[in-house]
C-alpha cells in the first residue's frame, strides 16, 4: 500500500482511507495531437473533517465572510510515499451533506500540464499573424518572378505553382494556334494566346506554419504554455518529406478578390517646393520641406513669441482619376507622438482644417504624409498643398500672422499595388485540425519531454527511439489471473484524403471506383471477423491529380511531352472549386517555354523556361527520390507517357508510415495480453510508453497502462512483439 497525500496551498488534506486514484496512459494518446500536453485529472471525495473544514473555510456556510472562493482553482500537489509526484490545481465542485451536516467535499485535481486543444481552442490558421512576414505584392511582375523561382526576394517559404483556379491550360506548338489558354510560345498572337497571370496564387511552406505556431503560443504572449516542437519531424530541414511540402493559399474560389487583399501600399509624398510666403513678419526658417518630410522649427525672438502653428493639408486629384476615387491619407510625426489616418471620399479634400484656437498638436518636429488607394490616383502639379500658418505675438500683445505653402511641383501618383496578405488568403482551417491532419497523414506521435518540448516523431521512429533493455516484470505480476485476447480490432482500415473534388480526381474515382491516392488494407484480401467493420484514416486536405501538358501540334517536329505540369482546380462541371486546403510538392522544373500574359496590359508578357510545377511526389524522377504523399502507389502524372516505369514511386505514406504497424495488427500471431502487476516506484516513475516489457522471456509493447496510485496496482494491456 502506497501513501498518497494531497496538499492544497501547502496544507495537508485529510483523505478517506479507501479513496482510489488512478492514472491511465495509452498509445492512442501520443497519436492524437489534441491530447498532447494532457495530464490526468482526478476527482477526490475528501471528508468534512476539522482539518478540511478549515482549508475550505466551511464553504457550505454562505454566511461566513471572506470564505473559500470556489470560482477559481487553487495550487495543489500530490505526494507518493512522501515523494513529490504531481503538481497542479484543485477545484471545489460541491459539498455533500448528511442530516444537514457537511459530510464530504468533492474536488477535482488538475495536472499542471495544459491540454493542447485548450491552448489552441478554435483558433484558425489566419490568426497566426507572423505569417504576414511572407506577404507579397500581387501583380504581374511579382507573380511571374515567383513562378520562376524565389527571386527577387529569395524567400523560399513562398512560391507560385502552376495551378490555375478557373481557366484550363493547353500546349499547342502550331504557330497558327492563337487562343487563350494555349501557353505555347511562338510567333505572332500577341496577347491572344497565353494564360493570365492572375490565374495563379501564392503557396506557403508548411514548416512556416509550424514556426508561426511556436511564435504565437508562448507564455510571454499570455498563453498557458510554450508550444515548442522538437526537430525530429518538424523543424528539420533534412526531412524533405515534410520540409518541402507547401499549402496553396486558396481562401476563396476563383480570382483573388480585391476585397480580400490587405491594405494598399502607402506611398510617401515627396517633391514639394515652397511657395511665396504670405502674411506679416514671415520668417522662412520656421519650417521646411525636404525628403518627403515637413519640419516645423518654432523660434522665440527677442521682441516677440510664436504660438503653436496651424497646419492644413489640401489635396485635389486630377480630373483623369476615376471619380469618385476614395483615398486615405496618413500624417505621422517622426517621434511617434502624432499618427492619424484620414479617410476621404475623393475629390478636393481639406485633410487638416485650419482651426481656432490654434492647433496645439503641431509643434516643433518633423512630419510626413503618405497616401494610398485601391486604384491609381494622380495629383497634378500643385494638387497637394501643405499650408503652415504662424501667429506672432509682440510685446504689446498685438498679433501678426503669416505662413508658407509647400506644393508638389510635379504629378504625384498613389500606388495601386495590393498586398497578398497571407493571413487573409490562407484556407479557413483550425490550427488543431491542421496539426491533427499532419498526425493522421504521417502516423505521428507526440509527447512532452522534461524540458517542455513537444517531441513529434513517426510511430515507427517513436518505438525505435527506445534504447532501454526490456523491463522485466515477472516478479511483480499477479500470476493468479491474466488474459490473452484476439488483437484484431477491425476488418479493414481505409486511408484517404478528405478532398477529392477536383476534375481529374473525380474522373479517376469514376473510372477506378477508388479515391485518387487512397487505399484500404485487409490481410491478404481476406475477410475476418472483428469487433468493428472498418477504421478510417482521413487526412483533412485536398489531394489533386495533376496534368502534364502534351503538345497538341500534330507535326512530327513538335509532337510529344512538354516539361509543363499544372493543376486545374475546378470541379467536374468545370466551375471554380474551393475544396479543402491543398498540400503538394512544388518542383522547380526547366525546359519548355510557356507564355504568361496580362489581358489588360498588352506589354506584360513573360515566357519563362523554368517554373514551379505542382507534384504529389518529392521528385520527378525515381532515381532522386521515390517518396510520394499518396497513401498508395499511383502512376506518376509526370512520367505517365514516358517509357520506363511510371509506377516507381513506391514510398507511399502507407508503405513508409503505416505498413509495419498495420501488418502487426492484422497478424495471426498478434495477441493482446492483459496482466496485473505492482511495480516499484522507481520502475513506475521511469516507465515510458515506448519501453518494451518482458514477461517469461517474451517481449511486449505497451498498448495501455492504468495504475491505482493508492494501491500501486497496474493493469497492463500488452501487444506481443513479432519478429
Amino acid at each position: 500500500m502506497r501513501i498518497l497525500q494531497l496538499y492544497i496551498g501547502g496544507q495537508r488534506v485529510d483523505l478517506f482511507k479507501d479513496e482510489s486514484v488512478s492514472l491511465t496512459q495509452t498509445i492512442q494518446n501520443v497519436k492524437d495531437i489534441a491530447k498532447v500536453f494532457t495530464e490526468f485529472t482526478q476527482t477526490f471525495s475528501v471528508p468534512a473533517s476539522s482539518v478540511n473544514n478549515k482549508i475550505f473555510k466551511h464553504y457550505y456556510n454562505s454566511n461566513i465572510q471572506g470564505g473559500f472562493d470556489a470560482r477559481t482553482k487553487k495550487a495543489a500537489y500530490l505526494e507518493l510515499n512522501n515523494t513529490p509526484f504531481k503538481e497542479g490545481k484543485i477545484k471545489l465542485n460541491r459539498v455533500g451533506l448528511k442530516n444537514n451536516v457537511a459530510h464530504t467535499y468533492h474536488i477535482t485535481f488538475f495536472g499542471n500540464v495544459v491540454d493542447l486543444k485548450d491552448v489552441l481552442g478554435d483558433d484558425l490558421l489566419s490568426s497566426l499573424a507572423t505569417l504576414n512576414e511572407y506577404s507579397q505584392v500581387y501583380d504581374f511582375t511579382n507573380v511571374t518572378n515567383y513562378i520562376q523561382g524565389y527571386a527577387p526576394n529569395t524567400n523560399d517559404n513562398i512560391c507560385v505553382p502552376l495551378i490555375t483556379h478557373t481557366d484550363r491550360m493547353i500546349y499547342n506548338g502550331d504557330a497558327n494556334a492563337h487562343e487563350y489558354g494555349n501557353v505555347a510560345v511562338h510567333g505572332g498572337g500577341g496577347n491572344n494566346n497565353g494564360i493570365n497571370w492572375y490565374q495563379f496564387k501564392y503557396a506557403l511552406r508548411l514548416q512556416a506554419i509550424i514556426t508561426a505556431i511556436e511564435e504565437k503560443y508562448t507564455i510571454a504572449n499570455g498563453y498557458a504554455t510554450d508550444i515548442v516542437f522538437s526537430d525530429d519531424f518538424f523543424n528539420d530541414a533534412t526531412n524533405q518529406e515534410f520540409d518541402d511540402l507547401f499549402m496553396w493559399l486558396h481562401r476563396k474560389k476563383g480570382n483573388v478578390e480585391s476585397t480580400s487583399f490587405g491594405e494598399a501600399e502607402w506611398t510617401t509624398y515627396e517633391g514639394a517646393s515652397p511657395g511665396t510666403p504670405f502674411g506679416d513678419s514671415i520668417q522662412d526658417t520656421l519650417s521646411s520641406f525636404q525628403n518627403g518630410q515637413l519640419t516645423i522649427d518654432k523660434q522665440v525672438g527677442d521682441d516677440f513669441s510664436i504660438r503653436s502653428p496651424r497646419v492644413s493639408l489640401v489635396l485635389t486629384p486630377v480630373a483623369s482619376a476615376p471619380p469618385p476615387t476614395p483615398y486615405d491619407v496618413r500624417v505621422t510625426s517622426a517621434d511617434g507622438q502624432y499618427n492619424e489616418v484620414f479617410i476621404t471620399t475623393g475629390g478636393l479634400q481639406t485633410i487638416i482644417p485650419v482651426q481656432t484656437p490654434w492647433d496645439t498638436a503641431f509643434n516643433n518636429g518633423t512630419y510626413s504624409i503618405e497616401i494610398r488607394s485601391d486604384v491609381l490616383v494622380q495629383f497634378a502639379a500643385g494638387g497637394i498643398s501643405w499650408r503652415v500658418e504662424y501667429e506672432f505675438r509682440e510685446d504689446d500683445f498685438s498679433t501678426l500672422t503669416g505662413g508658407i505653402e509647400y506644393n508638389n511641383s510635379a504629378t504625384f501618383s498613389t500606388s495601386a499595388v495590393r498586398e497578398f496578405n497571407i493571413t487573409e488568403q490562407i484556407p479557413k482551417m483550425k490550427i488543431i485540425d491542421f496539426l491533427s491532419g499532419l498526425f493522421k497523414l504521417f502516423n505521428l506521435t507526440a509527447y512532452v519531454d522534461n524540458l517542455g518540448v513537444l517531441v513529434v516523431r513517426t510511430l515507427d521512429s517513436y518505438y525505435a527511439a527506445n534504447t532501454k533493455a526490456p523491463i522485466v516484470i515477472d516478479e511483480y505480476i499477479d500470476v493468479t489471473k491474466s488474459d490473452v485476447e484476439v488483437a484484431l480490432p477491425f476488418k479493414e482500415i481505409n486511408f484517404a484524403y478528405k478532398g477529392l473534388g477536383t476534375l481529374l480526381a473525380k474522373q479517376y474515382e469514376q473510372i477506378f471506383n477508388s479515391g485518387w491516392g487512397s487505399t484500404s488494407y485487409t490481410l491478404n484480401n481476406q475477410t475476418y471477423d472483428a469487433p468493428t467493420e472498418d477504421y478510417k484514416v482521413i487526412a483533412p486536405f485536398e489531394h489533386m491529380q495533376f496534368e502534364r501538358l502534351y503538345d497538341l501540334d500534330t507535326s512530327a517536329s513538335n509532337i510529344g511531352n512538354t516539361t509543363i505540369q499544372y493543376g486545374f482546380f475546378v470541379d467536374d462541371n468545370f466551375e471554380s472549386y474551393y475544396g479543402d486546403p491543398l498540400i503538394f510538392y512544388p518542383i522547380l522544373n526547366n525546359g519548355t517555354a510557356m507564355k504568361i500574359i496580362d489581358t489588360e496590359v498588352a506589354s506584360d508578357i513573360a515566357t519563362p523556361t523554368n517554373y514551379f510545377i505542382p507534384s504529389n511526389t518529392l521528385a520527378l524522377q525515381c532515381g532522386t527520390s521515390e517518396t510520394s504523399i499518396h497513401f498508395q502507389n499511383e502512376i506518376s502524372e509526370y512520367l505517365a507517357r514516358e517509357t520506363g516505369n511510371p509506377n516507381c514511386f513506391i514510398d507511399s505514406i502507407f508503405e513508409t508510415k503505416y505498413k509495419t504497424y498495420i501488418q502487426d495488427v492484422f497478424s495471426n500471431r498478434r495477441r493482446l495480453v492483459k496482466v496485473s502487476a505492482i511495480l516499484p516506484l522507481k520502475i513506475y516513475y521511469d516507465l515510458e510508453l515506448n519501453n518494451l516489457i518482458e514477461i517469461n522471456q517474451e517481449t511486449y509493447k505497451i498498448n495501455s497502462l492504468t495504475t491505482d496510485l493508492t494501491t500501486g496496482k497496474s493493469e497492463f494491456e500488452l501487444l506481443n512483439t513479432l519478429i
